[in-house]
């Protein structure tokens, strides 16, 4: 996966080491074979996304498509969405979430924040990995700015 020529790193950001393997696999098996660089917690995922100063100045001539769980240890995933989405430099960073939070408002509220995909992760082993393999699929045709 590609933008401007230029290989897009992946950020995930998950804490269930099962669930991040997981996904991880499926989006190999899909055919993706970017870096994909894993975080299991939200403030090292913007310290890496924004900088440790949060300007997001690092940010510039690098492309990132961050994978967000929105149940993390140490902040919520709407918190990383929102500082992500409201940084000048980082706001155009494709966003997915990927968590097990089905309730609707919480999945409006991401939307208008600016994520571009909401997936609800299933709680059966199957229906997950169905999910994160059409994932993969989903990356390996999508453009990022």
């Amino acid at each position: 996966m590609k933008a401007a020529g230029r290989e897009v790193t992946i950020v995930m950001v998950e804490d269930d080491e099962g669930h991040a393997r997981l996904i991880e696999k499926n989006v190999r098996r899909a055919g993706v074979n970017n870096e994909i660089v894993p975080f299991t917690n939200g403030n090292a995922a913007l310290d890496y996304i924004l900088g440790p100063d949060r300007t997001g100045d690092n940010i510039q001539g690098r492309y990132i498509l961050i994978l967000l769980d929105l149940n993390l240890p140490d902040m919520s995933g709407i918190d990383i969405l929102e500082k992500v989405k409201s940084n000048q430099h980082a706001k155009r960073l494709p966003v997915v979430i990927l968590t097990t939070t089905d309730d609707e408002r919480e999945i409006q509220r991401c939307y208008d924040l600016g994520a571009n995909v909401y997936i609800t992760k299933p709680v059966d082993y199957d229906s997950f990995a169905n999910a994160i393999r059409q994932l993969g699929l989903f990356f390996s045709v999508m453009q990022i700015p």
